[in-house]
């Protein structure tokens, strides 16, 4: 939401109560609307943010095998995924106020000739960034009940997510 986004919608509040006469107080403070708002934008943060750290990494590696794909995903608003060797890293948006982190690996190669009921063929694990939303509104991002930081959770997942994908 802008900073000024608030005034708007009390504005618009106000000329609907006074053109039908009716109020309705979920209309200003709507915590499912503000929430997933703020799910959408670090979202579309993060997203960049690997965009751009992924460029980054993908110019300082010296080898062109291994790259690190940035994809969007079709028909949703602001999930995406990272891609690398067989590995991929999954953002989405589970409900307003929660984002999916999921992860797995797929089995390649001599053990991908095994059947499956003898081994793992992928293994997922996943994370889950919550909001905390303030009486007033505010939003803070908390993982396992501790609050992070944007930077921090780009740092963390990338790091991770080279290291799980390194061959």
């Amino acid at each position: 939401m802008s900073r000024l986004e608030w005034i708007k919608d009390l504005a618009q509040f106000e000329n609907q109560a006074e053109e039908t006469g009716l109020i309705d107080p979920q209309v200003v403070l709507n915590s499912e609307r503000i929430l997933v708002e703020h799910t959408l934008r670090l979202l579309t943060h993060l997203k960049n943010s690997f965009i751009e750290s992924a460029t980054a990494f993908n110019q300082w590696k010296s080898s062109p095998n291994g790259r690190i794909k940035v994809y969007g995903i079709a028909k949703t608003h602001g999930d995406f995924m990272l891609f690398r060797n067989g590995f991929k890293m999954v953002f989405s948006m589970k409900a307003a106020g929660s984002i999916s982190v999921r992860y797995n690996f797929i089995v390649s190669g001599p053990l991908a000739a095994v059947p499956a009921s003898q081994h793992n063929t992928s293994s997922v694990e996943e994370h889950l960034l919550q909001a905390q939303m303030s009486p007033y509104g505010d939003v803070q991002w908390t993982f396992q009940d501790k609050v992070v930081t944007q930077d921090s959770i780009l740092r963390y997942h990338f790091t991770l997510f080279v290291k799980e994908s390194s061959q």
